[in-house]
Parts: C-alpha cells; structure tokens; sequence
C-alpha cells in the first residue's frame, strides 16, 4: 500500500493551477508536474527528515484536492454504497479522505529519489475517461507500472484511481470495507473509520512533541 500511494504522490501536483488543469492534455499534466513534485520532495529537508506537519499539510492542500474523493470513496465502498444515506455517503467520504492523508504522509516518507517516466497517451481528443501509462524507477530496482485513472470534469482532470502493479488503490479497500459492512453495517464502516483515523491522528500529534 505504501509503495502504490508513493508513485502516485510523485505524479499528484504540487503545483498544480486551476487554469493548468482544466487546458493541459493529462499525460502532459501528468508528466509537467512529475518533475515539480520530485523536486520539492528532494529539496525539502523538513519533509525528508518526517516532519507530520509539513507532511500533512502537503497531502491535504497539494494532493487530494485533484481526487474525486467522492467517487473514489464510492468505489472503494463497492456495491454497499447505495445501502448509505447521503448523510452517511457523506461521512464515508470525510473519513476516506482522513484515512488517506495519513497514509499518504506515511508514504512521503519513503521517498528515495525514484524518477518517474510518463508515457504519451493514447486516447481520442474528445475523451473525457483517460487512463495515463507510467513507470517508476529506481536504482537497483524493477521497474514499477503505474495506471492513472483520470475524469475530466469542469475544474479539469481529476484522479479517481491508480494501479501500481495492477493493484488497485480503491479496490484494496474494498474488501476489507465490505466484511465491516456485512458484520457491522454502514455506521460500523463509519466508526471503524473514524476510529483509525483517530488512532493514526493521536500518533500524528504525538510524533510532533
């Protein structure tokens, strides 16, 4: 999971414009903002040394912004999306995100100076469902595969999935998130959830002290 959620960090703008986002080809976006993101993490010191604040806050306003969190949320749920409520469908959402900002800072960490290279993508210009082609190297190591799974929308090209290896990053979820369902319901996902990401948050604020 860290390794799948690192090589899309690496292709998730950290700075990446509205304007730039709603006119650039994805693979051109993609591959644009693969070197500016490397970059920041290469020079940042703080961020290389761990620190959560600064890590958080990285995810929180440079990354999930370009998700669809709501749709990801949904696909990771699976088919026990429709049992929720729109209150619940909302919870779930806010919990998702939570759980993957502090897997993502986690993933940050990890960084070693991979490069990753973007393929020309393949789809009619027309397309609005494009799945962008990469690879992740790094020294003394196989190659890594990466899908990106983006949608145009009218803020621009956002992400709703991502394939490392063929593993999928909503569908690893999925499972785990189906079995609470059926032994607690939709509110146990919730609190399940909830629970975690409290967890992982007490962690979070204890490694700042």
């Amino acid at each position: 999971m860290r390794r799948l959620l690192l090589a899309l960090a690496l292709c998730i703008p950290a700075a990446w414009a509205a304007g730039q986002a709603a006119d650039a080809a994805p693979d051109v976006l993609v591959r644009s903002i693969t070197d500016e993101v490397s970059g920041i993490l290469k020079q940042d010191k703080d961020i290389q040394a761990g620190d959560p604040k600064k890590i958080a806050a990285l995810v929180e306003t440079k990354i999930l912004p370009h998700f669809q969190l709501a749709r990801m949320t949904q696909l990771a749920v699976g088919r026990n999306w429709r049992l929720a409520t729109p209150e619940q469908q909302k919870q779930l959402t806010t919990e998702f995100m939570t759980l993957l900002v502090r897997t993502y800072s986690a993933a940050l960490t990890a960084y070693r100076d991979q490069a990753v290279n973007v393929k020309p993508l393949r789809a009619a210009a027309a397309a609005t469902d494009v799945t962008v082609h990469a690879e992740v190297r790094q020294s003394g190591q196989q190659p890594v595969s990466i899908d990106y799974d983006l949608e145009k929308t009218a803020e621009g090209w956002k992400v709703y999935d991502v394939k490392v290896g063929g593993v999928s990053l909503v569908t690893t979820y999925r499972e785990t998130f189906a079995n609470e369902v059926r032994d607690h319901g939709v509110d146990g996902l919730i609190q399940s959830l909830s629970s975690k990401n409290r967890q992982s948050d007490g962690k979070f604020k204890a490694s700042k002290t």
